[in-house]
C-alpha cells in the first residue's frame, strides 16, 4: 500500500514537472500577428483583420479595440489559432489605429496595426467640350466626386502626352474639380482633350492607382459660305443651277433671295441649291445666299447674266437715200440684244462710228453736216455681241456739185523761225468763189498772220478772199511752236462748200548734241555718259540712240509736251577696248521716219591693269656656259606699265618711265654657273601689276680638276694615302678612280679615295674621271711605295694626313659654296653613290 501511494505520488510529481514545463514553454513562445500588415481598405467594400495566434496550448482570449476609446463597429470571430474582425461595409471610422491583445496562460501579448481607407469611386468627368466657340475663350472642367483622401488626389489635363496643367485636392473636400481655360483654334475641332486623376496612396495598386477620361472638342462657329460662284453667265431659256457650300457648327440652314433693280428681296428657295428650268430676262440680277446657325450667318451674292444675241436691227437714213451735195444726212442705227450689243456704222466696210463698250445704249447716231460726193456709198449697221451679229444695208446717193477745192502743201514740217506759204485753189465755180482760211485745232491767234482774226464756227479765221482766179495764198513768217496744228481752206460757190486740211509740224533742232568727254575710264568698270540736246521740240517723238560703231547700245524715246525742253538721255555703259561712242539724235515724223538727225562722238581713252605679261628666255631655260642669254619682259597695259627685271628679287633692269615701251630686253653676253636663278618680270601700273617667273639653269662640263695625294706620291709601306679630287661642273660628275696597271676601279661619293696599307703592289699609274652628261675631264698620277723606313710616328700621319686632305677640301669647298651661294644652289656638287672604296 505504502508502494502504491508512492508511485502515484511519483506519477503527480512527474505530471506537474511536465505542466509547469509546458507552461513556462507556452509563455516564452507567445506570438501575435495582424494581417494584412499595411491594412488599405476602400470604403464600402468588405475586408477582414486576422489577429494570429501561435504558440498558444489553451484556448487564448482574444480582444479588439480601437485607440481613443472608440467603438468598434465591426463582428469578430475567435478560434484558437486566430481572431477575425470583419468590416461590411468599410467606413469611415474604420480609420486609425486598431489593437489586437491575446491572453494566454496568464501572459498577454498585444499587436497594433493602422487601418487605411480611401475612396475612389469613379472616373474623371469633363464637362463644357460640346459648348466651345471658336475663338472665343472657352473653359473646360474636370470633377471626380467622393474621393478620399483628397489631399491626395492629383487631377492633370493632357492633351496627348503634353501636360496642360495640374492640380491636388483640398483635405477633407467631397469632391476635386479642376478648371483648363483656353481659346480654340480651328485645329482644336475634333482633337482631343484628356483629364487623368491619380490617387498617391502608398500600397495603393497601379491599376486602381489611376483613371482617366478622353473627350472629343466640339467647336461651335457661325457659318462660312466655302463655295460658290462670283456670277454666272446663262442663255436665255436654259437651266441655271446654283450651289451654295457652307461649313458650320451646328450644320447652318441655306436660304436664296433675289435682288431687285429696287432694292427689295424676294424668297427664291431654301437648300444648297437653287434650281430654275428656263431662264428668262427678268431673272437678270444678283442672288444672294444665306447660311445661319445659331451662331451667327453669312451671305455670298452671285449676279446672275442673262444674255440674248441681237435682234430687231434697222438703219434709217433721214432725209432719205437720195441727198443733194452740202445737205446734212443722219444715221440712225437701232437693235435689241443682252448684253447691249456693241453697234457698228460702217462706209463701205470702213467704220464710221461704234457705240462706247461702257455704255448700254440700244442706239447710235451719225452726221454728215454737208454731203459730198464721196458719201455716196453702201451703209452698214451691225449689232454685235458675243453670241451672234445681225447686218443691215441701206444705199446713199449723193447728188455732185462741180466746185472743187485744193491746198498745197497738205503736210509741211517747218524749222522754228522759217517761213511757209499755203495756196489754195478753187476750181468749178461760174463765178469767183469765197475762200477762208482757218485754224481748225483751236483758237489761239496765230503768229506774225498777213489778217486780222475772226472766229465763226468754234474755228479762227486766218483770212477770207474773193479772187478771181479762185486763188488764196496763206503767209507764215518766223513760224513758232504756236503755229503749229491745222489749217484749213473753205470754198464756198452756191451755198456748196468745199473744204481742204492742211497741216503745219513745227520742229526746233538748233543745235548738235553736247556729249562730254569722260577722260579715261577703266576697263570693265562702269562709265556713265550724258547726252544733252537743247532747244529742242518735235511735235512727234524725238530719238536717242547711244551707238558703238554700227552697233546700236540703246535707244531712248522722247514725248514733248508742246514746249521748247532741253533733253538729257544718260547711257551706263559696260567699259570695252578702245571705242568710239556716239549720240544720235532723229526728230521723228508721224509714221516713224526720220525728220531730221544730229550726231556727235566720243572716243573713249580706256585704261586696264598690266596683263599678257610674259618673260621670254632665249635660247631657253637650260644654257650652256658661255652662251649668250637674252631676256625679253613683255606686257600690255594702260597708262603703259613699268616693267622691271629682277633675278632672286634683285633688280637688274627697269623701263624709263618716260618711255611708253611695253617690252624690256637684257642679255647675258657669257652665261656663268652663278647665273642660275630664278627671274622675274614684274608688270604695274596705278591699277595693278603682274607678275611672271621663269627659272634658268646654266651647264657646265667638268673643267678645273685638281688631283691632291696625301701624304705624299712616294710613301712606305703600311701607310694610308687619301686621294683627293675636286672640280668644277652641272649637273654634278661623277667621279672613279683606276689603276691604270690592272684596271681597278674606286667610285667615292665626296671625291676622296683612301687607300689603307698601302704595299709596294700599290705603286704604280693612277687615272681619275671625271664625267657628266657634258664631257669629262681625266688626270692621271703615280704613287710609288717604298719599303718601311724610318719615319714620323704613325699617329702623327694619321693627324697629318686628314688634316690637310680636310684643309684641301675645305678650300674646295669655300669655292663651291662660293658657287652655291651665287646660283642658289642650283649647281650643288654631288657625286654618284657607289660602292665603298677599297685598298
Amino acid at each position: 500500500m505504502m508502494m502504491k501511494m508512492k508511485s502515484v505520488h511519483r506519477i503527480q510529481s512527474v505530471l506537474l514537472s511536465a505542466v509547469l514545463l509546458m507552461s513556462s514553454w507556452c509563455v516564452q513562445g507567445l506570438r501575435v500577428d495582424v494581417l494584412p500588415r499595411r491594412p488599405l481598405f476602400r470604403l464600402g467594400e468588405r475586408h477582414q483583420l486576422v489577429c494570429r495566434v501561435q504558440d498558444c496550448p489553451t484556448m487564448p482570449s482574444v480582444s479588439w479595440s480601437l485607440l481613443g476609446d472608440r467603438p468598434l463597429t465591426a463582428s469578430v470571430s475567435t478560434n484558437r489559432t486566430q481572431s477575425v474582425v470583419t468590416f461590411d461595409p468599410v467606413m469611415m471610422e474604420h480609420e486609425g489605429a486598431l489593437l489586437c491583445k491575446v491572453s494566454c496562460g496568464g501572459e498577454t501579448r498585444q499587436s497594433r496595426t493602422s487601418v487605411r481607407v480611401y475612396s475612389f469611386p469613379s472616373a474623371p468627368l469633363i464637362s463644357g467640350q460640346d459648348h466651345l466657340k471658336l475663338g472665343v475663350e472657352s473653359t473646360l472642367t474636370c470633377q471626380v466626386s467622393d474621393p478620399y483622401p483628397a489631399e491626395l488626389l492629383t487631377l492633370t489635363w493632357l492633351r496627348g502626352d503634353t501636360v496642360l496643367q495640374s492640380i491636388v485636392g483640398d483635405p477633407g473636400s467631397s469632391s476635386v474639380r479642376s478648371e483648363y481655360t483656353f481659346t480654340p483654334e480651328d485645329q482644336d475641332s475634333g482633337s482631343t482633350i484628356s483629364c487623368r486623376s491619380t490617387l498617391d496612396l502608398q500600397d495603393l495598386p497601379a491599376e486602381d492607382r489611376t483613371r482617366q477620361t478622353s473627350v472629343s472638342l466640339n467647336l461651335l462657329y457661325a457659318p462660312v459660305v466655302t463655295a460658290t460662284p462670283d456670277s454666272v453667265l446663262v442663255m436665255a431659256g436654259s437651266l441655271l443651277n446654283l450651289t451654295c457650300s457652307a461649313e458650320g457648327n451646328p450644320e447652318p440652314d441655306v436660304t436664296w433671295s433675289f435682288r431687285t433693280a429696287d432694292g427689295r428681296s424676294e424668297g427664291r428657295g431654301r437648300g444648297r441649291q437653287l434650281v430654275v428650268t428656263a431662264v428668262s430676262l427678268s431673272d437678270d440680277g444678283r442672288y444672294e445666299c444665306e447660311a445661319r446657325n445659331s451662331e451667327g450667318s453669312q451671305t455670298a451674292a452671285v449676279v446672275i447674266t442673262v444674255h440674248a444675241p441681237p435682234t430687231n436691227t434697222s438703219l434709217q437714213v433721214n432725209p432719205g437715200e437720195e441727198v443733194l451735195e452740202g445737205q446734212q444726212v443722219t444715221f440712225t442705227c437701232r437693235s435689241e440684244g443682252a448684253p447691249p450689243t456693241t453697234l457698228v456704222l460702217r462706209r463701205e466696210e470702213v467704220e464710221l462710228q461704234r457705240t462706247d463698250p461702257a455704255s448700254s445704249s440700244s442706239s447710235l447716231s451719225f452726221s454728215l453736216s454737208s454731203a459730198r460726193l464721196e458719201d455716196s456709198a453702201h451703209y452698214q449697221c451691225e449689232a454685235s455681241n458675243q453670241y451672234g451679229s445681225q447686218l443691215v444695208t441701206s444705199s446713199v446717193t449723193v447728188t455732185a456739185h462741180p466746185l472743187q477745192v485744193d491746198v498745197r502743201p497738205l503736210v509741211s514740217a517747218a524749222e522754228r523761225g522759217s517761213a511757209l506759204v499755203f495756196t489754195c485753189r478753187a476750181s468749178g465755180c461760174l463765178h469767183p468763189p469765197t475762200l477762208t482760211w482757218r485754224r481748225t485745232d483751236h483758237n489761239q491767234t496765230v503768229h506774225n498772220q498777213t489778217v486780222h482774226n475772226q472766229t465763226v464756227h468754234n474755228q479762227t479765221v486766218l483770212q477770207r478772199t474773193q479772187q478771181q482766179d479762185g486763188v488764196s495764198l496763206l503767209h507764215l513768217q518766223d513760224v513758232d511752236l504756236e503755229d503749229q496744228g491745222g489749217y484749213s481752206c473753205e470754198a464756198e460757190c452756191d451755198s456748196v462748200i468745199r473744204t481742204k486740211d492742211a497741216q503745219i509740224h513745227v520742229y526746233s533742232f538748233p543745235s548738235d548734241p553736247v556729249l562730254e568727254d569722260p577722260g579715261p575710264v577703266l576697263l570693265g568698270q562702269e562709265v556713265v555718259l550724258r547726252c544733252d540736246v537743247s532747244d529742242v521740240f518735235s511735235a512727234n517723238q524725238m530719238r536717242v540712240d547711244w551707238l558703238s560703231v554700227n552697233r546700236t547700245l540703246m535707244s531712248e524715246v522722247f514725248r514733248f509736251s508742246g514746249s521748247i525742253q532741253n533733253v538729257s538721255s544718260v547711257l551706263r555703259h559696260q567699259v570695252e577696248e578702245e571705242q568710239v561712242l556716239s549720240c544720235r539724235v532723229h526728230l521723228l515724223t508721224e509714221d516713224g521716219g526720220v525728220r531730221r538727225s544730229r550726231t556727235t562722238s566720243v572716243h573713249l581713252h580706256v585704261h586696264y591693269p598690266p596683263r599678257s605679261t610674259s618673260l621670254q628666255v632665249s635660247p631657253g631655260e637650260e644654257v650652256l656656259e658661255g652662251q649668250q642669254v637674252t631676256f625679253t619682259c613683255r606686257s600690255e597695259g594702260a597708262p603703259p606699265t613699268t616693267l622691271v627685271l629682277r633675278r632672286e628679287g634683285v633688280e637688274l633692269q627697269r623701263t624709263d618711265p618716260a618711255s611708253s615701251s611695253s617690252s624690256l630686253s637684257l642679255s647675258l653676253s657669257s652665261a656663268r654657273l652663278e647665273d642660275s636663278a630664278h627671274y622675274q618680270c614684274e608688270a604695274s601700273n596705278q591699277y595693278g601689276s603682274q607678275l611672271v617667273t621663269s627659272s634658268v639653269t646654266v651647264t657646265a662640263p667638268p673643267r678645273n680638276t685638281t688631283v691632291l695625294v696625301l701624304p705624299s706620291a712616294v710613301v712606305q709601306e703600311g701607310q694610308n694615302v687619301t686621294v683627293c679630287c675636286q672640280t668644277i661642273s652641272f649637273p654634278p660628275s661623277a667621279v672613279i678612280l683606276k689603276k691604270l696597271t690592272n684596271g681597278t676601279e674606286l667610285y667615292s661619293t665626296n671625291g676622296t679615295f683612301l687607300l689603307v696599307n698601302v704595299t709596294a703592289r700599290d705603286s704604280g699609274l693612277y687615272q681619275v674621271n671625271v664625267t657628266n652628261n657634258l664631257g669629262y675631264q681625266v688626270k692621271v698620277f703615280s704613287i710609288s711605295v717604298r719599303e718601311r723606313s724610318t719615319s714620323l710616328p704613325a699617329s702623327l700621319s694619321v693627324a697629318i694626313i686628314p688634316a690637310v686632305c680636310v684643309a684641301a677640301g675645305l678650300a674646295a669647298a669655300a669655292l663651291l659654296l662660293d658657287y652655291l651661294r651665287r646660283s642658289r644652289k642650283k649647281g650643288f656638287y654631288q657625286l654618284p653613290q657607289s660602292a665603298p672604296p677599297s685598298a
